[in-house]
């Protein structure tokens, strides 16, 4: 086995914080590169006065260099998590072990990264064995202490993931990520996940900035993330198939996006649609390359558009917009190891 350059980085980078306090330490039976289930070869996880410091040993290269870009060890980023700790709480939960292992699955599965900023939803309780948890989506930001470092196999960033309630995620696709995060930490201190809190919205002055910057601003979600999404041509019109589960939030996120002349790309598992203002009154289409599309919307279709996005499965077209037809397709919701359950959108 090669020697371990990045995992001794990672090491040398808690050293300041941790010195030589010993973390709880989960590691993998079977490693991933040998056929076993979890991509990341280890979590630890430090007390602190308040909350557990989880991290995470795997999203970069912990070996030897195998990538092809010099510049990021591996995917360029390993995770974080910080979880509020009771008072007398000596063992950390290890359903934040199973959470980070999840994420790491999705990634290698995919092919899509993460990012600080990017959010997503964890279709229920992040805490999936606590019925009192009250954060059901995720959030990115860069660790507020351990930032980004640079290891014999590259740059890793330190990204930390974070518990949002459903409306604060809903906030996320209609404004801006970052002037979101810069609110959770002013309130939440180091950015730690309370799985029991109540929304940062039931504040009324938070509420009242949170509709002022919307209406000012518009989203900065730019890219969502729709695993069922497709279009084909349906005689003369175009017929985009999207997941019952998906079309809500990106009905939520077309007045931020097209509202205000900005653009909105749709990437699915094989194929991408992109969704951009456009003058007149018809439906444009500009084929792209790899069968991906993208679509004109006029602003006299837009709020035709949305309506019609609503979770309900079925064929309908777009009022005032007859040559487009949207077919919203049921989602079965899978649980948070990715199996389906007995849960159905639309």
């Amino acid at each position: 086995m090669d020697e371990s350059h990045g995992w001794t980085a990672i090491d040398e980078a808690l050293h300041p914080l941790y010195g030589d306090v010993e973390p709880r330490h989960w590691g993998t039976v079977l490693s991933y590169r040998l056929g076993g289930p979890d991509p990341l070869d280890g979590v630890s996880a430090y007390p602190r006065d308040g909350h557990w410091h989880y991290i995470s040993y795997g999203m970069s290269e912990l070996y030897g260099k195998h990538s092809d870009n010099p510049d990021e060890s591996g995917w360029g980023f390993e995770f974080t998590f910080r979880l509020a700790r009771p008072d007398g709480e000596d063992e950390p939960p290890v359903w934040v072990v199973n959470l980070l292992q999840n994420l790491a699955r999705y990634v290698y599965s995919s092919g899509n990264w993460f990012a600080p900023g990017h959010h997503m939803n964890a279709n229920g309780p992040i805490a999936a064995d606590r019925d009192d948890c009250t954060l059901s989506a995720l959030i990115f930001a860069e660790d507020p202490e351990l930032g980004e470092i640079g290891t014999p196999n590259g740059r890793v960033q330190f990204l930390q993931v974070v518990g949002l309630t459903e409306d604060e995620y809903e906030v996320s696709r209609k404004w801006n990520s970052q002037a979101l995060t810069e609110i959770l930490a002013a309130r939440l201190p180091l950015l730690v996940s309370d799985i029991t809190r109540p929304s940062l919205l039931d504040d009324p002055e938070v509420a009242e900035a949170v509709r002022a910057g919307i209406e000012a601003d518009g989203s900065s979600s730019g890219a969502l993330f729709v695993p069922e999404i497709g279009w084909s041509r349906d005689g003369d019109r175009i017929r985009l198939r999207i997941g019952a589960l998906q079309a809500e939030g990106v009905a939520e996120t077309l007045p931020g996006r097209l509202g205000h002349g900005r653009d909105l790309l749709l990437q699915g598992d094989d194929r991408m649609v992109v969704l951009v203002p456009a003058d007149g009154d018809a439906l444009m289409v500009q084929e792209l390359d790899e069968g991906n599309v993208a679509l004109g919307v006029p602003a006299t279709a837009l709020d035709a558009l949305i309506e019609t996005l609503r979770p309900e499965a079925g064929v309908r077209a777009v009022p005032g917009l007859d040559d487009l037809v949207i077919e919203v397709v049921q989602t079965v919701i899978r649980d948070q190891y990715g199996n389906p359950t007995d849960q159905t959108i639309g």
